[in-house]
């Protein structure tokens, strides 16, 4: 029989060391003077009540393996209901709220819920929709709830759990394997169809040991997580979470202020967001002066990150802090990491020159492999060519931090995985190619690669060459035409204070790379607005619009 395994259980061992850490920090409100409050909770208060929460959620009904759609707010109510809910076996669906209404509800729609457990506004746009869950029975309500009925997240807190020194309390939890499906989190699907991936118990551990062995995390550290499940590996790894003033789903609009706050009250030791939300920290500390004397490591990930940011945030750390790159994907993170002093150091100049952008070596439990690029699905490992270093191409990962399907979703999963006898691998939809040392090098989206007579362009062996030129905030790569007959167009928006760049200065950044040489001095457009990006992900692009546009310009 497969040993039990309850990512919950995490939360219980952490709460038995730690009683009386902070577990939780949550802004609250601010006085007249403008000063920030805050409540907080400890390991030990946030472990009983997340058990009580569990004992009220399985009085309702709720049994092991029930689909439970999670969406409250990221603070205390949010990590004691998800431990909750993993304490009573159910798997929690995690959808990102920013990608829209008609998205969220394609995604509900592939999971058929069993219940929500939600803000008002969310039973309130559930209940109106006229039957579309008709099996979702089990709904809580965090805050008031109006006609929907269910029970409020208060109700099911007053009911009787087990008592913090009850010998039934590790009883109460249910008996999950690692095989055992604890989580469906939602893919952005700013690149595509967002998917369900299936998180299971044994992947959020191996997730966590990831993590913390990698980059030596021990107990008592505080973190700012600008991701709302980072909370969740913090208390697995006995770390204070002090939850930031921001909307999660527009990091491109953070106001710095707030997150600068919040590291120097709370002594903040760890911070992770997105590059969107570290550029603009990073802009803000340098015009102000700031440095965080704490503040031991910055992570980023989501996208490449620009090396402005990397330089802009290394320098307000400490002699011993850094900032380090995780690659990785919703299917499989974390995939391999980067530090920003070795990217600025010795990788950065060949990015520069359209080497593509190097995110490091693959973690201790992680193989890589680059495969020939491939359209449909590959049925085994066997029938894949692997390319050898130096040679781009598509990247596979394989794992215990690799989840292995996509809920009902059986073709996208075969798709997305290739067997390999006892273990499988999965398809990143990424391109790049292993270096002599090991290292492995992003060259763009397969999705985004141009296709030429002259053969294939990728994104980033292409744009950070021009993005080198300081009147360009940001340019893409596009394709006009028809696949493998395209014309590659470079769109540029240009910083706020140009209005023009020059074409010889285009020429000669054309001129640096072979590949780059195949643009002509009239393959460049400059669009002059903001490039469409997706609003949680200022990075990504959307050069399918672009490159409907450009099709019309040029």
């Amino acid at each position: 029989m497969a040993d039990v395994l309850n990512i919950a259980a995490t939360l219980t061992a952490t709460a038995a060391r730690f009683p009386d850490q902070t577990a939780v920090v949550v802004p609250q409100s601010r006085d007249r003077s403008g000063c920030v409050t805050y409540a907080d909770l400890s390991f030990r208060q946030l472990d009983v009540l997340s058990d009580r929460l569990a004992a009220g959620l399985k009085r309702m009904g709720i049994s092991p393996l029930a689909r439970i759609v999670l969406m409250v707010r990221p603070g205390i109510e949010f990590m004691a209901l998800t431990y909750a809910l993993f304490k009573c076996g159910a798997v929690v669906v995690l959808i990102d709220p920013g990608m829209g209404t008609s998205r969220v509800f394609r995604c509900l729609d592939q999971v058929d819920p069993q219940g929500f457990v939600a803000i008002p506004a969310v039973h309130a746009v559930r209940a109106m929709s006229f039957g579309r869950f008709p099996n979702a029975r089990f709904n809580v309500t965090v805050g008031r709830r109006w006609f929907w009925g269910g029970k409020t997240y208060h109700e099911i807190f007053e009911g009787e759990g087990p008592g913090e020194d009850s010998p039934d309390k590790l009883a109460s939890m249910a008996p999950t394997v690692a095989t055992d499906a604890a989580a469906i989190i939602f893919t952005s699907g700013s690149t595509g169809p967002a998917k369900g991936v299936v998180y299971e118990h044994g992947m959020f551990a191996a997730q966590v040991e990831a993590l913390r062995d990698g980059y030596n995390i021990e107990p008592g550290g505080v973190d700012l997580p600008g991701f709302p499940l980072f909370a969740l590996f913090n208390a697995a790894m006995g770390v204070t979470t002090v939850i930031p003033e921001m909307d999660p789903t527009r990091p491109a609009q953070v106001n710095p202020a707030r997150i600068v706050e919040a590291i120097e009250n709370r002594q903040v030791t760890q911070g992770f967001g997105s590059p969107a939300i570290w550029n603009r920290v990073g802009r803000y500390c340098e015009q102000h002066r700031i440095r965080f004397p704490k503040l031991r490591r910055v992570f980023s990930a989501g996208a490449p990150v620009p090396v402005d940011v990397l330089r802009r945030m290394r320098a307000t750390l400490p002699s011993d802090g850094e900032m380090y790159t995780p690659y990785g994907a919703t299917e499989a993170l974390p995939v391999c990491s980067i530090s920003a002093t070795e990217v600025l150091a010795r990788t950065a100049q060949q990015t520069a020159r359209g080497a593509g952008t190097c995110v490091g070596k693959p973690f201790p439990q992680v193989r890589v492999k680059i495969i020939a690029i491939t359209d449909g699905p590959i049925a085994l490992l066997g029938a894949a060519r692997e390319l050898p270093a130096g040679q781009i191409g598509e990247i596979i990962v394989s794992g215990p931090i690799v989840t292995r399907e996509y809920y009902r979703r059986p073709e996208a999963t075969a798709a997305a995985k290739i067997p390999d006898g006892d273990r499988f691998w999965h398809r990143m939809g990424d391109v790049g190619y292993l270096d002599a040392e090991g290292a492995l090098w992003f060259c763009g989206r397969k999705s985004h690669v141009v296709e030429t007579a002259d053969g294939p362009m990728f994104t980033e062996c292409v744009e950070p060459i021009f993005n080198t030129h300081p009147a360009i905030g940001r340019c893409a790569l596009v394709g006009v035409g028809q696949k493998p007959h395209q014309t590659p167009v470079i769109v540029l928006e240009l910083e706020p204070r140009n209005a023009y760049i020059s074409p010889d200065d285009l020429r000669r950044l054309a001129s640096a790379h072979p590949t780059t040489h195949r643009i002509g001095s009239q393959q460049f457009l400059v669009y002059y607005k903001s490039l469409p990006v997706d609003v949680r992900h200022n990075i990504k692009i959307n050069r399918e619009k672009l490159a409907v546009w450009a099709a019309r310009e040029y």
